[in-house]
């Protein structure tokens, strides 16, 4: 059964604040409340929002450490040094290594190799094998991205081997700063950059923005990157608010137009190739493919084995033949449809051994540990289980001989000080207040999962137990025309800071044709009318709302909150309302 849902609707803007703001930018005033709802309440920063320039990214030369890690990069093409371009497994850490190594391979350095740590023998993070292999190739400089901010006994060690270190992360310092050639963080706490929500794909894409500057080359030469920036910026969840949603805005663009061949290659295999490619597209549908090479465990036995799996989803994003990027895309499809399999199969074991265990239902907090389960997909099964528990879920299984796992969260309670609790039975850790990941040794796991629970019972508000839909403003279907369809794109690219809109419309009826729909009937299509004059009708679907088949299909009333999307069926694209809740409307029944 789905889990009954808050409905909150949010506060409106001022009448007379909107009302000059919809006079101003010729809008509806629905579509102006949702300006002034994100703070854009004036006539310019409404000019801002709808027209991002490039000219308004910020100076990168504003990041505390970038002037030395643009001269230690010149210094090592002018010495023709061997650079490494080292990476985190996911979506960001991939990007961001293709990222800065085809422009070092574009400014014409050949000297040059990439690295990504595999997730199972090595880890997070700077290795000691990732830097004994940069040393035994001879490389003298690494450049490493979303990643490193806390490796300082691994840049010690590095040093001591003859390799430099310039870190490009995104992630939260600890007290002491590695002592590499330069740190680029915004968020050191020493560093004024106006922006502090980069990707970490991003903070190595200023490092280019800063070298091509210093060195006079064209912005234009490095803006077909802002393909790889973008995949970056939605599969990292990173609020899409100043800085992302210009670098977003412009690389969405060339997503659409003139992919890099590698994600060209993504691109067909999602069946993206004939549409409008969105942020939700990056999220669904691409991001994952890229993070499932790195989610799947490689052939340990094979000496002659690439490093890791998210070394082939490097390989394919640099790739620049069109038939060796396609070859590279089937390897990565399978991967993912690989990962998709274990995941449904953990997934229904987690839910079976829960179910099994009343007693774990009972608790505000679920921490569950199985030692046979992929170490590479436990943090999509803990989001699993949130969608159907709605609380904080630690995953845990067995790698290398010690206990590791994913923690998530729900909005409002912070996962990351839930865990920093329990540190001292931990291994290591790491990570923000909606995701962590943590090693402990096996011994450790019952006293673990009692002194977390313990934890989240004493600290987390009953309220937010109950998932709550944010609703910008109530609407009408008849006001769902094409040119409000059409103004409300513009709003585009969505993600955090900028969410796509939720509107909310009461006493809709179903006209008979409701179906299930799905491999295991799972989703609900459905057209819906509203009554009032003028009379509209329009297509929706309801994905994972199976239950309320019987009550609309006969006609009954139903209240919905949706969001405005587009429906592309066989080369047709029409308006389609993506429901994100069902209420029944008793009050006025047939």
């Amino acid at each position: 059964m789905p889990i009954d849902k808050r409905w909150e609707v949010k506060a409106q803007g001022d009448p007379q604040v909107v009302a000059r703001i919809a006079s101003a930018a010729k809008i509806a005033p629905v579509l102006a409340n949702l300006l002034v709802q994100r703070g854009i309440d004036t006539v310019e920063k409404v000019k801002k929002f709808f027209n991002p320039h490039l000219s308004d990214l910020h100076n990168p030369f504003l990041m505390k450490d970038m002037e030395r890690a643009v001269e230690r990069v010149e210094e090592a093409i002018a010495r023709n040094e061997k650079i490494m371009v080292y990476g985190d497994y996911d979506v960001d850490g991939t990007t961001a290594v293709a990222l800065v190594y085809k422009f070092l391979r574009q400014i014409g350095h050949k000297n040059l190799m990439f690295y990504i740590p595999d997730r199972y023998t090595e880890g997070y993070g700077i290795s000691r094998k990732g830097i004994d292999i940069a040393a035994k190739k001879g490389v003298t400089l690494v450049i490493a991205l979303d990643c490193g901010i806390k490796a300082v006994e691994k840049v010690d060690y590095a040093k001591e081997k003859g390799v430099d270190f310039i870190i490009c992360d995104h992630h939260l310092p600890a007290e002491e700063i590695p002592h590499a050639v330069a740190v680029l963080d915004p968020k050191r706490t020493d560093c004024t950059y106006p922006f502090d929500e980069l990707s970490g794909c991003g903070v190595g894409f200023k490092l280019v923005q800063a070298y091509a500057e210093k060195y006079n080359i064209p912005f234009s030469e490095i803006e077909p990157l802002l393909d790889l920036l973008v995949v970056s910026i939605a599969s990292d969840i990173v609020p899409l608010v100043d800085e992302n949603r210009i670098l977003a805005h412009y690389g969405l663009k060339i997503l659409n137009s003139t992919p890099s061949e590698g994600l060209s290659s993504i691109i067909h295999i999602c069946g993206l190739d004939r549409q409008t490619i969105t942020i939700d597209d990056i999220v669904f549908k691409i991001g994952p493919r890229i993070n499932a090479a790195g989610r799947m465990r490689m052939d340990e036995n094979d000496e002659n084995a690439v490093p890791s799996g998210g070394y082939a989803a490097v390989k394919l994003l640099v790739e620049g033949n069109e038939d060796a990027a396609r070859e590279f895309g089937d390897v990565i499809d399978s991967f993912n449809q690989d990962r998709k399999s274990i995941d449904r199969s953990v997934t229904q074991e987690a839910h079976d051994y829960i179910e099994a265990h009343p007693e774990l239902k009972l608790r505000k907090s679920t921490v569950i540990y199985n030692p046979k389960w992929m170490k590479g997909i436990v943090g999509i099964v803990a989001s699993r289980l949130i969608e159907t528990y709605y609380r904080p879920t630690v995953v845990l299984t067995q790698s290398n001989g010690f206990v590791t796992g994913s923690a998530r969260s729900i909005p409002g309670f912070d996962l990351y000080q839930a865990v920093e609790s329990c540190s001292d039975l931990l291994e290591n850790f790491g990570g923000h207040m909606y995701a962590a990941g943590l090693t402990m040794r096996p011994e450790n796991v019952e006293e673990f999962a009692r002194r977390f629970n313990a934890y989240v019972e004493e600290n987390i508000d009953p309220q937010i137990l109950v998932p709550q839909v944010e609703i910008d403003s109530m609407l009408l279907f008849s006001d769902i025309t094409p040119s409000f369809h059409k103004e409300l794109n513009r709003f585009q690219p969505f993600g955090p800071g900028n969410n796509a809109p939720v509107f909310a419309t009461c006493g809709v009826i179903n006209n008979g044709d409701a179906k299930l729909v799905g491999v295991e009937a799972e989703h609900l299509r459905m057209d819906l009318m509203q009554t009032q004059k003028p009379n509209t009708t329009i297509q929706t679907i309801a994905f994972q709302q199976p239950t309320h088949y019987d009550w609309v299909r006969t006609g009954h009333p139903i209240d919905i909150c949706y969001q405005i999307v587009e429906n592309h069926y066989r080369g047709t694209t029409t308006t389609q309302l993506r429901i994100k809740d069902i209420k029944r409307n008793t009050s006025q029944q047939k």
